[in-house]
């Protein structure tokens, strides 16, 4: 019986980023944190209803208007949305953090968000 003597597992991570690491390679196209105000995800949370495809919508109108080189991603997998703890439909999430929930917001309101994150 080793009850006391059992070692923990190490348990290792993955590099979030192609670069693994190396600011060298990928530092001009913001790899790893380089370019620090960089939308590098836009995704929008909902079930499916109109509201949520009107906040789809109005994110994808705000990324065109802005020119932002980030595709606008639609997640209706109610498994992906609980895992971000949205609890109320459409979210809007960006560079994986969530942003707003419970309302649609307007393509000038995301341009406006945008704004007060920095970007």
């Amino acid at each position: 019986m080793a009850l006391f003597g059992k070692k923990k597992e190490e348990v290792k991570t993955e590099p979030t980023c192609a670069c693994n690491g190396s600011t060298e390679v990928f530092e001009a196209e913001g790899c790893c944190g380089s370019a620090e105000n960089t939308v590098t995800s836009i995704k929008v949370l909902g079930a499916g209803c109109k509201s949520c495809h009107e906040q789809y919508e109005n994110a994808k109108k705000a990324v065109a208007d802005l020119g932002l080189p980030v595709e606008v991603e639609y997640i209706t997998d109610m498994e992906k949305v609980t895992a971000y703890g949205v609890m109320s439909m459409p979210a809007l999430v960006v560079n994986e953090k969530v942003v707003s929930m419970g309302k649609v917001l307007k393509s000038a309101e995301v341009i406006k968000l945008f704004g007060k994150l920095g970007f």
